[in-house]
C-alpha cells in the first residue's frame, strides 16, 4: 500500500482542475480513510439487522433490505472515490462538502433499521430516514460537479452531465419516499432509478470527454473498501464466539470458531488481491467500468459472510429456527458468491486465464459445497467452518506454486495490447 498523499503545503481555496492520472506515488489521502470510517458504521448495522432476520427465518426479507441498502451505501463511496481520484483539491471548500457527505452516510445509517423492520412487517417500504441520508450524500457530490463545471472548462460537458443524472435520480428518491407507495410501483421504479444511478456516469464518461482518475489510486481505495467490509467477518467470528463462550466456556468447539472465521476472512482477503488491478487499468481504463460495478455485489458478498457468522452466533444461543445447517450456509453460501466473483473480475480484467485456475476456483467451490452438507451428517458449526476455511487456501496454494507466473505474463500482454493499440 502507497504512503497517503499528503500535499506539502495547500491553498485555502483552489481552483477544481483534472489531476494528472500518471501522478507518482498517488495514495488514499487522510481525508479519505477519515471518511470511510462512516461506512464501518453504516455496513455493521446493516449486517446486525440482516442478521437478525435470517435468524428468524425471513431469508427473503433479508436478502432484499440487504441488497437495497448494501447499494446506497457502496454507490455513493464510488462515486465520491472517482471523482476524488480525478479532482481532489484538498482545499477547505473540497473537505466541508466531504463532511456533508459523511453526515449523510451517518443518516443514512440511522435509516438502516426502520427499512428492515418494514419489510419484515410486510408493510410499505419505509425508506424515508434512509432516502434522506443518501439525497444528503448525493447532494453533496452534485456540488462537486457543479463546481467543476464552473472551474475547468475542459470538463464542464461532463460535469454537468453528472450533475443532471445525479440531481434526477434523487428527485426519483425522494418521490417514492414521501408516496409511501406499494411494492407493485416500487420494483420497476427502483429498476428506472438504478438505471439512471448507474447509467449516468456511463453516459457522461463517453460522451462528454471523461474524467481524469488515478488507476492506481483507484485501486488502492477500492481494496481499502473490501478491507472495511472483511472487517465485518472478525465482527462476526467474535460475537459467534463470545455466544459460545457464555454458554459452555472456551472448548475445542470455541477455537475451532475462532479459527474457521479468521480463516475465512484472511483467505478472501488473500484471494482478492492476488490479480493486481492498477496495472491493468493504466493501460486498459476501458475495463474499470465493469471491473469497479462488479465490486458492488463483492462488497455485499463479503459483508454478508460477516451476517452469517452472526448468524451462527444465534444459533449457538439458542434463538434461531435455522439449526446448524442454516447457520452454516448463512456464512459458507457468501463467501462462495465472493470467490466467484474475484474469478468473475479477475477473469474480467485479465481477459484470459489458464484453465488450472479455473479448475482450483472449481475446488474451492466443491469444498464449500461439502462445508454445507457436514452438518446433515451431525457436524457442528465448527467442523463445518473449518472445513470451509480452507477452499480459499486452494487458489492461493495454486498461485503461489505456479499462478503468479500465469498472472504476470497477462498483465504484460494487457500491456502490449495497449502499446499496439496506441
Amino acid at each position: 500500500m502507497s504512503m497517503p498523499d499528503v500535499p506539502s503545503a495547500r491553498s485555502a481555496f483552489q481552483s477544481m482542475r483534472g489531476r494528472d492520472p500518471e501522478q507518482e506515488h498517488r495514495g488514499a489521502t487522510p481525508l479519505e480513510l477519515l471518511f470511510d470510517l462512516t461506512f464501518v458504521v453504516a455496513f455493521s448495522l446493516a449486517g446486525n439487522q440482516a442478521a437478525h432476520l435470517v435468524a428468524a427465518g425471513h431469508i427473503a426479507e433479508a436478502l432484499v433490505g440487504f441488497s437495497f441498502v448494501v447499494f446506497a451505501v457502496c454507490w455513493a463511496w464510488i462515486n465520491f472515490t472517482w471523482f476524488a481520484s480525478a479532482f481532489d483539491t484538498d482545499d477547505w471548500f473540497f473537505r466541508a462538502i466531504t463532511m456533508v457527505q459523511m453526515v449523510g452516510v451517518l443518516v443514512l445509517a440511522l435509516g438502516i433499521a426502520p427499512v428492515f423492520l418494514s419489510i419484515e412487517e410486510g408493510h410499505h417500504l419505509d425508506n424515508r430516514v434512509l432516502v434522506a441520508g443518501y439525497i444528503v450524500m448525493r447532494i453533496g457530490m452534485v456540488a462537486q460537479w457543479l463546481r467543476l463545471a464552473i472551474q475547468d472548462p475542459e470538463h464542464r460537458r461532463t460535469a454537468l452531465l453528472y450533475a443532471a443524472a445525479t440531481g434526477v435520480a434523487q428527485v426519483g428518491w425522494a418521490a417514492l419516499a414521501i408516496a409511501s407507495v406499494p411494492w407493485s410501483v416500487l420494483i420497476p421504479s427502483f429498476v428506472v432509478l438504478y438505471a439512471i444511478e448507474l447509467g449516468g456516469p456511463l453516459f457522461a464518461e463517453r460522451t462528454g470527454g471523461g474524467t481524469p482518475w488515478h488507476p492506481h489510486h483507484v485501486a488502492e481505495r477500492y481494496g481499502l473498501l473490501l478491507i472495511i467490509t472483511l472487517g465485518e467477518g472478525i465482527l462476526g467470528t467474535v460475537t459467534a464466539v463470545a455466544a459460545l463462550v457464555s454458554r459452555v466456556g472456551w472448548s475445542v468447539e470455541s477455537v475451532l470458531v475462532v479459527v474457521a472465521g479468521t480463516g475465512l476472512t484472511f483467505g478472501l482477503w488473500w484471494i482478492y488481491f492476488l490479480v493486481p488491478a492498477a496495472p491493468v487499468l493504466a493501460e486498459q481504463r476501458t475495463r474499470a467500468w465493469v471491473w469497479g460495478y462488479g465490486h458492488i455485489a463483492l462488497f455485499g458478498a463479503v459483508a454478508a459472510m460477516g451476517v452469517g457468522l452472526h448468524v451462527a452466533a444465534y444459533v449457538i444461543e439458542g434463538e434461531s429456527e435455522l439449526g446448524v445447517a442454516g447457520a452454516v450456509a448463512s456464512t459458507v453460501v457468501p463467501v462462495m458468491v465472493a470467490v466467484v466473483l474475484c474469478l468473475a473480475i479477475a477473469l474480467f480484467l485479465l481477459r484470459r486465464l489458464e484453465p488450472v485456475h479455473g479448475v482450483l476456483y472449481g475446488v474451492t467451490v466443491a469444498v464449500l459445497a461439502v462445508a454445507m452438507l457436514l452438518p446433515m451428517w451431525g457436524a457442528s458449526i465448527g467442523w463445518s467452518l473449518a472445513l470451509a476455511m480452507l477452499a480459499p487456501f486452494v487458489v492461493v496454494v495454486g498461485y503461489e506454486l505456479d499462478g503468479h507466473r500465469v498472472v504476470q505474463r497477462e498483465i504484460e500482454r494487457a500491456e502490449r495490447e495497449a502499446e499496439a493499440g496506441e
